[in-house]
């Protein structure tokens, strides 16, 4: 199981620290990503760190988003920063893939899956 945190309300330019605390220990060998959705969206690639802490960024976000882990803690996070009014969206974590080469691969099924944490960005 997955859980997020972290949502809430930013102005636009602001910063957010999202989290992503998984219940069992077996996920610090897990790819751990993070997508958003928008109401109306597809739900898109945002993050992705491997176990080992290669990442992969949507283009969208590079030098603006930072993903993290901490294996000890079953956790990981998403730094975002200088948000901007077309990122509001439900921001959620996934645990599975593969990142090579800076690209992440998701799974072709039996991905695991959060609820979710809502992103506001408004003034």
């Amino acid at each position: 199981q997955l859980v997020e945190s972290g949502g809430g309300l930013v102005q636009p330019g602001g910063s957010l620290r999202l989290s992503c605390a998984a219940s069992r220990s077996a996920f610090r060998y897990y790819v751990m990503a993070w997508y958003r959705q928008a109401p109306g969206n597809q739900r898109d690639f945002v993050a992705a760190i491997s176990s080992g802490g290669i990442t992969a960024y949507a283009d969208s976000v590079k030098g603006r988003f930072t993903i993290s882990r901490d294996n000890a803690k079953n956790a990981a996070y998403l730094q975002m920063k200088s948000l901007n009014a077309e990122e509001p969206a439900a921001y959620s974590c996934t645990a599975g893939g593969q990142v090579q080469s800076g690209t992440y691969y998701p799974p072709s099924s039996g991905a695991y899956w959060g609820q979710g944490t809502q992103v506001t960005v408004s003034s």
